[in-house]
């Protein structure tokens, strides 16, 4: 048997998890200890019970394999009686939230920085989903959080490395490892949920999908599902092989960092459908040919066709967004006569809602939509669903879109990301926002009018937790918006988001460019906010 070794360790001030785990640069999670004290963190507040199963899997980054080795041992030397591991290390986070349900097992550790930069420079991330297969809740967070304050040893199993480059079984002393397919259990699921047999007629029609992977998870998940199952030609996905770094690209599915799809699909003779997924495969991005669908307005139409597709035919129970995602889904949902829930950025707020039987379709705006089949975003599933409702109504997705918008009107909207502003400006700018909330109501800017601020909270409807101080809402008299973020998955300064919304029903305005219809709105956002003169930024790093 193994040696069993008790390491002293101290703790590590910087360990609090964010809205999607811990991320810190590769270097950072070098350091002695670092991973170790995180995991054995983990451990220690969740208290896995005696024939305990754990998911291990994370997103092919560099880093990636050694730190399952270590997470093996550690589980080993912490009493698991089972781990199952994506075989080369790989799963994606939605493969993951699948493997987590379908086996019951007590939860996972899910090693991603998601669509974060890989290779020895780049970022790294962990987070533990629990037993629903959705990221830990706050009180588990938390908990992890003021253990790792206060750690003094961890665990772990003195033994050689597993071969994880072939499916099969394997142990560590009395802990036994099952090496599984990572992509298997995720492809059977997205059989059961959607129509393969319309999906495939389309292609067999000539119709024409580019999927860009970006080097990242989903190129297996890809491979098996377009080409294997549904028959696609072999030139419908693109960097389809997951590389430590993605390529030395930028694994964020959008339009400045997916631009080589973006001129595929805007180029001569580009394919009907474009989607690309991100580093851990659960973001997506659509676009028609020569046409762009903001997130906010997928899951409105998704919302709004969800019947066409096997796995929702019964209908929603309901639906829910973060609240900077556009309010387009809510006017479906007031069609539909079904709830539509406001919550905060994070997937473990709709995690609550969809496990109380309250929604079935959710989304932000952060290009990240999902449904009860898991409890993850899922970007993949996105494709798919999008593909079903082209196959049933037999439209392009411009023509989709569009009709969409003659029946419920356009929310114009946009986001505009300002990125490794320094942690002080950043918060400066927050700061003379919020202390501008007295004089703002019933001030005019040009041709709106501010109603109300606020610095929106959130109670859960289920357990009866509050978040506060989820960003600034500025809410005006026409039911435009404009809300300021700082975003919680970076590793360097902060990243200030500003979210613009404004309510369209004129058909004849709908062809205008999002921002030529948001250019006064824009302008009001840098004004209330001195953005300026606080950070020195003239423009976005990301517009989307």
């Amino acid at each position: 048997m193994p040696a069993i070794l008790t390491i002293a360790t101290q703790p590590y001030p910087d360990q609090k998890p964010g809205t999607s785990g811990l991320r810190k640069r590769v270097a950072v999670f070098r350091q002695p200890h670092y991973l170790e004290n995180f995991v054995q963190s983990i451990f220690d507040s969740i208290l896995p019970p005696a024939g305990s199963t754990l998911v291990l899997g994370g997103d092919g980054r560099h880093y990636n394999l050694e730190a399952i080795q270590i997470i093996l041992k550690m589980a080993a030397a912490n009493g698991y009686a089972r781990v199952l591991v994506g075989k080369d290390g790989i799963l994606s986070t939605p493969a993951a939230s699948c493997v987590i349900r379908k086996h019951a097992t007590f939860g996972g550790i899910i090693l991603s920085a998601s669509h974060n930069p890989g290779g020895p420079e780049g970022d790294f991330g962990i987070k533990y989903n629990a037993a629903n297969g959705g990221p830990a809740p706050e009180r588990i967070t938390d908990s992890i959080y003021e253990t790792s304050l206060k750690i003094s040893q961890y665990r772990v199993m003195d033994a050689p490395d597993i071969d994880l480059h072939r499916t099969g079984e394997a142990s560590l002393g009395e802990m036994k490892i099952s090496i599984i397919d990572p992509v298997a259990d995720y492809a059977d699921l997205m059989e059961s949920l959607f129509d393969f047999d319309a999906i495939r007629g389309l292609f067999k029609g000539g119709f024409r999908i580019k999927f860009d992977a970006m080097h990242a998870v989903t190129g297996p998940y890809a491979r098996e599902i377009f080409i294997n199952r549904l028959q696609a030609p072999e030139d419908s996905i693109m960097n389809a092989v997951p590389l430590p770094d993605f390529g030395k690209g930028h694994p964020d599915p959008n339009l400045t960092y997916a631009h080589d799809l973006v001129d595929i699909l805007h180029g001569e003779n580009a394919p009907d459908f474009g989607a690309a997924s991100d580093g851990d495969g659960d973001r997506n991005m659509i676009l028609g040919r020569h046409f762009f669908v903001t997130p906010s307005d997928s899951l409105a139409i998704l919302t709004a066709n969800a019947t066409l597709v096997p796995g929702y035919r019964e209908g929603l129970k309901g639906v829910a967004r973060s609240m900077p995602t556009s309010s387009a889904v809510d006017r479906v949902a007031r069609t539909l006569d079904i709830p539509c829930f406001e919550t905060p950025t994070g997937w473990k707020f709709f995690g609550n809602l969809m496990d109380a039987g309250r929604v079935t379709l959710c989304g932000e705006e952060s290009f990240g939509t999902g449904s009860s089949h898991i409890r993850e975003k899922d970007g993949l599933w996105a494709v798919l669903f999008w593909l079903n409702v082209i196959a049933s109504r037999k439209q392009s997705v411009e023509e989709i879109v569009r009709q969409h918008w003659a029946r419920f009107g356009r929310n114009v909207y946009s986001r505009h990301d300002y990125e490794a502003i320094p942690d002080d400006a950043a918060k400066g700018v927050m700061e003379h926002i919020r202390a501008e909330f007295g004089n703002l109501p019933g001030k005019s800017f040009g041709s709106y009018k501010v109603e109300h601020c606020d610095d929106f909270s959130y109670t859960d409807p289920v357990d009866g937790s509050t978040s506060k101080g989820q960003g600034l809402r500025l809410l005006f008299t026409d039911g435009s918006r404009i809300v300021f973020r700082l975003s919680g998955t970076g590793t360097e300064g902060a990243t200030l988001r500003i979210y613009l919304e404004a309510y369209d029903p004129e058909i004849s305005r709908h062809g205008l460019d999002a921002q030529e219809a948001l250019c006064e709105l824009i302008g009001i956002a840098r004004q209330i906010s001195q953005l300026e003169a606080r950070t020195g930024r003239k423009a976005p790093t990301v517009i989307t």
